[in-house]
């Protein structure tokens, strides 16, 4: 493990995961800073700017999870894969701890997650050569036009990928009954809710 290799850090905490395939499990995420994707419903736009947040150690971040009973750990953003995440998975991996990416899929895989989780965002579009490595395919509904967008996706994961489909947070009112109704015509996909901001954990 090298303490000289650093990760820009917004925040790190244990929680339980919110959202998809592994909802419900305690987990610990790692947020790094660093994003130019640029969804306009972002609801941490302040992880983008790289610049604004400290650089910390694989060493540090790694003694930080240790601190905690965790078994997986996710890396989020921001868009992770920004960065060359294999010393930071490898570290991790050394600590028998599974590692999770949640990421947007427009930048090169990285290290090898236990789990990919890919969020196609229609602001900078998923690298074709990422999506076969898939495991949980996620797509928020913003609007009606997203079901098309999903539909797209959802022939370049492997069949293997989990799928699902999740309202924005502040048009879920409109667009639950709608991601409903879809998913009863097209019952390979699943429905996600941000379970975590019902039960008020980050």
């Amino acid at each position: 493990m090298s303490a000289s290799i650093t990760y820009p850090l917004m925040e790190q905490f244990y929680t339980i995961q919110g959202e998809g395939y592994h909802q419900g499990k305690a987990a610990y995420f790692i947020r790094l800073a660093g994003c130019d994707v640029g969804c306009v419903w972002c609801d941490v736009k302040e992880s983008w700017d790289k610049d604004k947040h400290p650089l910390s150690s694989v060493e540090d971040i790694v003694f930080q999870v240790l601190s905690t009973p965790a078994r997986i750990v996710v890396i989020t953003g921001g868009e992770p894969f920004m960065y060359d995440l294999d010393p930071l998975i490898q570290a991790l991996h050394g600590k028998e701890l599974k590692v999770h990416i949640e990421t947007s899929g427009a930048y090169p895989i990285s290290g090898k997650p236990d789990w990919i989780c890919v969020s196609p965002k229609k602001f900078k579009s998923p690298l074709p050569e990422v999506m076969p490595y898939a495991d949980e395919l996620k797509v928020v509904i913003f609007n009606k036009t997203d079901f098309a967008w999903a539909e797209k996706y959802e022939t370049l994961v492997s069949p293997s990928c989990k799928l699902y489909l999740q309202p924005e947070w502040s048009k879920a009112e409109e667009m639950t009954p709608l991601i409903i109704d879809y998913i009863k015509r097209h019952p390979q996909w699943e429905f996600s809710l941000q379970m975590h901001k019902y039960i008020h954990v980050p």
